[in-house]
Protein backbone atom coordinates (compact mmCIF):
# COMPACT_ATOMS: atom_id res chain seq x y z
CA UNK A 1 0.00 0.00 0.00
CA UNK A 2 1.27 3.77 -0.72
CA UNK A 3 2.02 5.35 2.37
CA UNK A 4 2.81 8.63 3.29
CA UNK A 5 6.59 8.62 2.16
CA UNK A 6 5.29 7.22 -1.33
CA UNK A 7 2.74 9.56 -1.61
CA UNK A 8 4.86 12.49 -0.79
CA UNK A 9 7.41 11.49 -3.36
CA UNK A 10 4.93 11.07 -5.97
CA UNK A 11 2.99 14.47 -5.20
CA UNK A 12 6.06 16.17 -5.43
CA UNK A 13 7.09 14.89 -8.63
CA UNK A 14 4.16 15.36 -10.32
CA UNK A 15 3.71 18.83 -9.26
CA UNK A 16 7.39 19.65 -11.01
CA UNK A 17 6.45 17.93 -14.27
CA UNK A 18 2.14 17.91 -14.80
CA UNK A 19 0.06 21.09 -13.63
CA UNK A 20 -1.31 23.44 -16.63
CA UNK A 21 -1.05 20.62 -18.10
CA UNK A 22 -4.67 19.76 -20.66
CA UNK A 23 -6.24 16.94 -19.75
CA UNK A 24 -6.55 15.80 -23.99
CA UNK A 25 -8.46 12.45 -23.68
CA UNK A 26 -9.74 9.94 -20.61
CA UNK A 27 -10.39 6.12 -20.65
CA UNK A 28 -11.45 3.64 -18.52
CA UNK A 29 -10.19 0.35 -19.19
CA UNK A 30 -11.26 -0.85 -15.43
CA UNK A 31 -14.63 0.74 -14.17
CA UNK A 32 -14.18 -1.23 -10.93
CA UNK A 33 -11.97 1.47 -8.96
CA UNK A 34 -13.85 4.48 -10.46
CA UNK A 35 -16.48 6.81 -8.30
CA UNK A 36 -17.84 9.08 -11.06
CA UNK A 37 -19.77 11.25 -8.88
CA UNK A 38 -19.41 14.67 -10.85
CA UNK A 39 -20.34 13.33 -14.31
CA UNK A 40 -18.74 10.73 -16.77
CA UNK A 41 -15.18 10.39 -16.62
CA UNK A 42 -14.65 9.61 -20.31
CA UNK A 43 -16.56 12.65 -21.34
CA UNK A 44 -16.08 15.15 -18.45
CA UNK A 45 -12.35 15.53 -18.05
CA UNK A 46 -11.27 16.33 -21.25
CA UNK A 47 -10.43 19.58 -21.91
CA UNK A 48 -9.69 20.24 -18.06
CA UNK A 49 -6.44 21.41 -16.41
CA UNK A 50 -4.93 19.43 -13.91
CA UNK A 51 -3.82 22.60 -11.32
CA UNK A 52 -1.63 20.59 -8.86
CA UNK A 53 -1.71 17.71 -6.89
CA UNK A 54 -1.40 17.06 -2.71
CA UNK A 55 -1.73 14.82 0.11
CA UNK A 56 -3.92 13.75 2.65
CA UNK A 57 -2.89 10.55 4.83
CA UNK A 58 -2.61 8.36 2.15
CA UNK A 59 -5.04 9.67 -0.52
CA UNK A 60 -3.61 11.76 -3.76
CA UNK A 61 -5.55 14.28 -4.21
CA UNK A 62 -5.48 15.97 -8.14
CA UNK A 63 -7.09 19.60 -8.39
CA UNK A 64 -8.73 20.39 -12.13
CA UNK A 65 -9.80 23.55 -13.39
CA UNK A 66 -13.87 24.14 -12.95
CA UNK A 67 -13.74 23.12 -9.56
CA UNK A 68 -13.59 19.35 -10.21
CA UNK A 69 -11.03 16.73 -7.92
CA UNK A 70 -10.06 12.94 -8.52
CA UNK A 71 -8.86 11.72 -5.45
CA UNK A 72 -7.07 8.25 -5.13
CA UNK A 73 -7.45 6.08 -2.41
CA UNK A 74 -4.73 3.34 -3.70
CA UNK A 75 -5.70 0.84 -0.83
CA UNK A 76 -3.22 -2.09 -1.02
CA UNK A 77 -1.80 -2.11 -4.85
CA UNK A 78 -2.76 1.05 -6.19
CA UNK A 79 -0.28 3.08 -8.25
CA UNK A 80 0.18 5.88 -10.14
CA UNK A 81 2.10 5.64 -13.52
CA UNK A 82 3.60 8.97 -15.76
CA UNK A 83 4.28 7.42 -19.11
CA UNK A 84 4.56 7.74 -22.52
CA UNK A 85 2.02 6.71 -24.80
CA UNK A 86 3.87 3.64 -25.98
CA UNK A 87 4.55 2.04 -22.53
CA UNK A 88 2.83 -1.47 -22.45
CA UNK A 89 -0.47 -1.20 -20.88
CA UNK A 90 -0.90 -4.03 -18.14
CA UNK A 91 -3.79 -6.02 -17.44
CA UNK A 92 -3.63 -3.63 -14.30
CA UNK A 93 -3.53 -0.77 -15.93
CA UNK A 94 -7.79 0.90 -14.68
CA UNK A 95 -7.94 4.89 -15.78
CA UNK A 96 -5.67 6.30 -18.37
CA UNK A 97 -5.37 10.68 -19.13
CA UNK A 98 -3.27 11.74 -21.95
CA UNK A 99 -2.36 15.09 -21.85
CA UNK A 100 -1.73 17.79 -24.49
CA UNK A 101 2.34 17.16 -24.18
CA UNK A 102 2.40 14.05 -25.02
CA UNK A 103 2.15 12.12 -21.92
CA UNK A 104 -0.12 9.91 -20.05
CA UNK A 105 -1.13 9.62 -16.86
CA UNK A 106 -2.12 6.15 -15.56
CA UNK A 107 -3.72 4.95 -12.38
CA UNK A 108 -2.96 0.83 -11.80
CA UNK A 109 -4.64 -1.56 -9.51
CA UNK A 110 -3.57 -5.19 -9.14
CA UNK A 111 -6.50 -6.51 -7.12
CA UNK A 112 -8.65 -3.93 -7.85
CA UNK A 113 -9.46 -2.52 -4.27
CA UNK A 114 -8.96 1.28 -4.71
CA UNK A 115 -10.77 3.76 -5.59
CA UNK A 116 -10.46 6.92 -7.70
CA UNK A 117 -13.18 9.77 -7.28
CA UNK A 118 -14.13 12.05 -9.43
CA UNK A 119 -16.10 14.77 -7.89
CA UNK A 120 -17.00 18.73 -7.26
CA UNK A 121 -15.48 20.62 -4.59
CA UNK A 122 -18.57 20.07 -2.30
CA UNK A 123 -18.52 15.88 -2.61
CA UNK A 124 -15.07 15.76 -1.11
CA UNK A 125 -16.62 15.71 2.18
CA UNK A 126 -18.31 12.80 1.30
CA UNK A 127 -15.21 10.41 0.42
CA UNK A 128 -15.41 7.75 2.55
CA UNK A 129 -12.19 7.99 5.57
CA UNK A 130 -10.80 11.17 3.58
CA UNK A 131 -12.18 14.15 6.04
CA UNK A 132 -12.30 11.88 9.02
CA UNK A 133 -8.30 11.76 9.38
CA UNK A 134 -6.31 12.70 12.01
CA UNK A 135 -3.30 14.68 12.18
CA UNK A 136 -0.65 14.06 9.46
CA UNK A 137 2.35 12.33 10.74
CA UNK A 138 4.39 14.87 8.94
CA UNK A 139 2.56 17.75 10.58
CA UNK A 140 3.97 19.21 14.66
CA UNK A 141 2.29 17.89 17.09
CA UNK A 142 3.94 17.92 20.60
CA UNK A 143 3.70 15.03 22.83
CA UNK A 144 0.82 16.10 25.09
CA UNK A 145 -1.11 16.15 21.82
CA UNK A 146 0.37 12.69 20.69
CA UNK A 147 -0.63 11.00 24.34
CA UNK A 148 -3.96 13.25 24.15
CA UNK A 149 -5.13 11.29 20.93
CA UNK A 150 -3.69 8.10 22.01
CA UNK A 151 -5.80 7.84 25.04
CA UNK A 152 -9.24 7.29 22.84
CA UNK A 153 -7.98 4.18 21.25
CA UNK A 154 -7.81 0.98 22.93
CA UNK A 155 -6.01 -2.20 21.45
CA UNK A 156 -2.54 -3.15 19.95
CA UNK A 157 -0.06 -0.30 19.22
CA UNK A 158 0.49 -1.75 15.53
CA UNK A 159 -3.49 -1.14 14.68
CA UNK A 160 -3.40 2.07 16.27
CA UNK A 161 -0.65 3.65 14.02
CA UNK A 162 -2.33 2.48 11.19
CA UNK A 163 -5.99 4.17 12.02
CA UNK A 164 -6.46 7.32 9.77
CA UNK A 165 -8.36 8.71 12.75
CA UNK A 166 -5.48 8.68 14.99
CA UNK A 167 -2.57 9.77 12.54
CA UNK A 168 -2.88 9.75 8.99
CA UNK A 169 -0.49 8.30 6.45
CA UNK A 170 1.12 5.58 8.28
CA UNK A 171 0.01 1.90 6.87
CA UNK A 172 1.68 -1.42 7.37
CA UNK A 173 5.18 -0.99 5.71
CA UNK A 174 5.69 2.16 7.80
CA UNK A 175 4.49 1.27 11.13
CA UNK A 176 6.35 -2.30 11.62
CA UNK A 177 9.48 0.26 11.17
CA UNK A 178 8.38 2.82 13.22
CA UNK A 179 7.98 0.18 15.89
CA UNK A 180 11.10 -1.16 15.36
CA UNK A 181 12.88 2.27 15.62
CA UNK A 182 10.83 2.67 19.05
CA UNK A 183 11.74 -0.62 20.23
CA UNK A 184 8.18 -1.44 21.18
CA UNK A 185 6.61 -4.91 20.14
CA UNK A 186 3.80 -4.22 17.66
CA UNK A 187 1.53 -6.29 20.51
CA UNK A 188 1.65 -4.11 22.93
CA UNK A 189 -1.70 -3.07 23.78
CA UNK A 190 -1.24 1.09 23.82
CA UNK A 191 -2.64 1.83 27.08
CA UNK A 192 0.61 -0.53 28.46
CA UNK A 193 3.10 1.78 26.99
CA UNK A 194 5.17 3.82 29.57
CA UNK A 195 6.21 7.27 29.17
CA UNK A 196 9.32 6.30 27.79
CA UNK A 197 8.00 4.47 25.44
CA UNK A 198 5.53 7.18 24.35
CA UNK A 199 7.98 9.31 23.93
CA UNK A 200 9.67 7.30 21.21
CA UNK A 201 7.06 6.53 19.79
CA UNK A 202 6.29 9.89 19.02
CA UNK A 203 9.98 10.82 18.07
CA UNK A 204 9.90 7.95 15.57
CA UNK A 205 6.67 8.13 13.60
CA UNK A 206 7.68 11.48 11.40
CA UNK A 207 11.45 10.33 11.73
CA UNK A 208 11.34 7.20 10.37
CA UNK A 209 8.66 8.53 7.78
CA UNK A 210 11.30 11.65 6.98
CA UNK A 211 14.45 9.34 6.52
CA UNK A 212 11.84 6.72 3.98
CA UNK A 213 11.39 9.85 2.04
CA UNK A 214 14.84 11.15 1.75
CA UNK A 215 15.76 7.52 -0.17
CA UNK A 216 12.43 7.57 -1.71
CA UNK A 217 13.59 11.04 -3.70
CA UNK A 218 17.14 9.68 -4.63
CA UNK A 219 16.15 6.07 -5.69
CA UNK A 220 12.31 6.40 -7.42
CA UNK A 221 13.02 8.58 -10.26
CA UNK A 222 10.68 8.50 -13.20
CA UNK A 223 9.52 5.11 -11.96
CA UNK A 224 6.56 6.42 -9.19
CA UNK A 225 4.76 3.36 -10.10
CA UNK A 226 7.16 1.07 -8.37
CA UNK A 227 6.94 0.06 -4.91
CA UNK A 228 10.38 0.55 -3.23
CA UNK A 229 10.96 -1.34 0.25
CA UNK A 230 13.90 -3.33 -0.02
CA UNK A 231 15.60 -0.65 2.05
CA UNK A 232 13.40 -0.57 4.71
CA UNK A 233 14.73 -2.29 8.06
CA UNK A 234 12.29 -4.84 9.19
CA UNK A 235 9.11 -4.76 6.94
CA UNK A 236 9.48 -7.61 4.54
CA UNK A 237 12.70 -9.12 6.15
CA UNK A 238 11.16 -12.18 7.76
CA UNK A 239 14.19 -14.71 8.26
CA UNK A 240 16.72 -12.71 7.52
CA UNK A 241 19.39 -10.51 10.39
CA UNK A 242 17.95 -7.97 12.66
CA UNK A 243 19.78 -5.31 12.01
CA UNK A 244 19.91 -4.37 15.71
CA UNK A 245 20.99 -7.15 17.09
CA UNK A 246 21.62 -10.03 14.36
CA UNK A 247 18.72 -12.08 15.39
CA UNK A 248 16.23 -13.59 12.81
CA UNK A 249 13.33 -10.98 12.06
CA UNK A 250 10.21 -12.46 13.10
CA UNK A 251 7.24 -12.85 11.02
CA UNK A 252 3.63 -13.01 11.40
CA UNK A 253 0.67 -12.97 8.65
CA UNK A 254 -3.23 -12.17 9.51
CA UNK A 255 -6.22 -11.24 7.98
CA UNK A 256 -3.81 -10.31 4.35
CA UNK A 257 -1.48 -8.36 6.85
CA UNK A 258 2.09 -9.29 7.15
CA UNK A 259 3.71 -7.78 10.92
CA UNK A 260 8.03 -8.18 11.06
CA UNK A 261 9.40 -7.34 14.38
CA UNK A 262 12.33 -8.27 16.46
CA UNK A 263 11.65 -10.32 19.25
CA UNK A 264 14.84 -9.25 21.22
CA UNK A 265 14.93 -5.68 20.35
CA UNK A 266 10.86 -5.28 20.58
CA UNK A 267 10.07 -7.32 23.92
CA UNK A 268 7.09 -7.75 25.38
CA UNK A 269 4.72 -9.36 22.82
CA UNK A 270 3.04 -11.43 25.71
CA UNK A 271 2.49 -8.25 27.74
CA UNK A 272 -1.24 -7.74 28.45
CA UNK A 273 -3.31 -5.23 29.49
Amino acid sequence: MPEAPDLEVIKDYLNERVPGRLIASARVLRPTVLRPLAGDFAADLPGRTLVRFSRQGKFLLIELSGGRWLVINPMLTGAIQRCQPSARVWKRTSLVLGLDDGWELRYLDDRQMGMVYYVDADQLEGIARLEKQGVDVLAELSLEEFKARLRKFRGEVKGVLTRGDFIAGIGNAYSDEILFAAGISPFRKVRSLNAEELARLHRQCPAVVEAAIAVLRERMGDQIHVKIRDFLKVHGKGGEPCPGCGGNISQLNANQRMTNFCRHCQPGMLIKN
